[in-house]
């Protein structure tokens, strides 16, 4: 009994290890004794590509390469490339690719390792980069706006074209479909970029220099302006209230000659009490006169 569940077992074993599961969005490709299976179509003989579902195979025998059939993305590392002017540029690109002929990415990448496969794209997308780059300036391909067209976004376009269409050339031979490829950043060197930057701070540094000379300046004439104004306008306050100085003081003394030409005695009575009333204000007030003097002239009237 124990021999036979062993035996059962081992049958078990042997099915299960004798399929394989293709999932969906993968390919398989089978190898028996490190040659790639095949079927003889028309003659000819085709790698044997499996699709999605459950397949057979030769338990320890068959080895099996799985290959991703969806778009992949090949995000590498900026890399430096030489414009029409002989100056670099860092720009930082990314692909997005498929496996088109399954037998072809196979062979050429070394039993379908992706890691080859994008090596080997990699280069030939920075080779066909590099090409497109050595005809544009940096102003045509940082502004987007060829210098021959003046169309805005047409050099920039153009180059993505380009370098799709030479890519998809490219990629054939190792069995791949470019489906796209995009510049995602454009950036100058480190040390070309802090020469512009301190080229760049430099002349914003003497703008703002000449802009405060000019505000000082200016700064200087609206108050030299401003002072001379202040000088002409106390000078014609000072001429106005002399002017109204006078005036009234010219009116003053019309009227006390008026008033004296009408009564010249009562005038003379009422500026006498004037000036006694203004002598003998404070109580401490001390006045040494003569009896006989003018001073006290109506009070001696008031005598009598």
């Amino acid at each position: 009994m124990r021999g036979l569940l062993i035996i059962v077992a081992i049958v078990i074993g042997v099915g299960l290890s004798s399929l394989m599961v293709v999932t969906e969005g993968e390919r398989a490709i089978v190898s028996r004794f490190g040659e790639v299976l095949k079927d003889n179509i028309d003659g000819k003989p085709v790698t044997r590509v499996y699709g999605p579902g459950l397949h057979v195979k030769v338990p320890l025998i068959d080895k099996i390469r799985y290959l991703d059939a969806r778009i992949q993305t090949l995000d590498g590392a900026a890399d430096r490339f030489v414009t029409s002017e002989k100056k670099d540029l860092m720009v930082d690109s990314y692909v997005k690719w498929r496996i088109k002929e399954f037998e072809k990415f196979y062979l050429a990448t070394n039993g379908g390792m992706k890691s080859n496969a994008e090596m080997l794209l990699q280069r030939k997308i920075n080779s066909d980069l590099r090409t497109e780059f050595g005809k544009r300036t940096i102003k045509e391909i940082v502004s987007g706006i060829s210098e021959d067209s003046k169309v805005e976004g047409s050099s920039r376009d153009e180059l993505q074209r380009l370098a799709l269409e030479n890519a998809a050339k490219s990629a054939e031979d190792l069995g791949i479909e470019v489906v796209d490829v995009r510049v995602k950043q454009i950036n100058l060197p480190n040390n070309v970029s802090n020469s512009i930057f301190q080229r760049m701070r430099a002349e914003r540094q003497a703008v703002a220099k000449e802009h405060r000379a000019k505000g000082k300046e200016e700064a200087e004439t609206i108050r030299a302006r401003t002072d001379a104004n202040v000088v002409v306008t106390l000078a014609n306050a000072r001429r106005d209230a002399e002017i109204v100085k006078g005036q009234g003081d010219a009116l003053a003394a019309k009227i006390y000659a008026d008033a004296y030409n009408k009564d010249p005695e009562f005038y003379s009575f009422l500026r006498s009490l004037e000036a006694y009333k203004a002598s003998f204000a404070g109580k401490s007030d001390v006045m040494v006169l003569a009896p006989d003097s003018e001073f006290f002239k109506y009070l001696k009237d008031g005598d009598k």
